[in-house]
């Protein structure tokens, strides 16, 4: 059985760290000056968690990202390329969602694209699942996350129409 050691280097993990946590330090650029501002006088639902709770979140999200596709990068498995094309259109998906919503101000247009971000999620998860459990299971929290991120996204949009 291979390990995961020998299915990507470790320079090709420490690439895909610092791709998903610079994807994420992007999307900040996007989002933290408008926190104090447009996001704070916005009506948010009971469940909105404190602003606090996202830094740590999405990185810890990034993170196991990273670990998941690292896990199959070598795969010679038949969905490989379609693993590799949903791991890249979930995070280009993740790259849009922030500057819509926080520096265009958008939560309606940033819903749709969230809608499409948890499709290309299952999607990767689908296909990681068949070639390496452990790396599909590393994105269920991620899964959860975005969820969670929806509801919120579609009920910040709901009233604040």
């Amino acid at each position: 059985m291979e390990t995961p050691a020998s299915r990507g280097s470790v320079v090709t993990l420490v690439a895909l760290l610092g791709l998903t946590l610079g994807l994420g330090a992007l999307g900040s650029l996007a989002t933290v000056p408008q926190i104090p501002g447009w996001y704070a006088q916005l009506q948010k639902p009971a469940f909105n968690p404190p602003n606090w709770i996202f830094g740590p979140v999405w990185t810890t999200l990034y993170v196991l990202m990273a670990v998941s596709i690292w896990r199959v990068w070598r795969s010679t498995h038949a969905d490989a390329l379609k693993t590799k094309v949903a791991f890249f259109l979930m995070l280009l998906l993740n790259a849009a969602w922030s500057p819509v919503f926080f520096a265009l101000h958008c939560p309606d247009l940033s819903l749709w694209i969230i809608y499409f971000y948890v499709g290309a999620l299952a999607l990767l998860i689908r296909n990681l699942w068949r070639q390496d459990r452990l790396a599909a299971a590393l994105q269920f929290p991620h899964l959860a996350w975005v969820l969670f991120a929806t509801a919120l996204n579609s009920a910040i949009a709901s009233l604040n129409k």
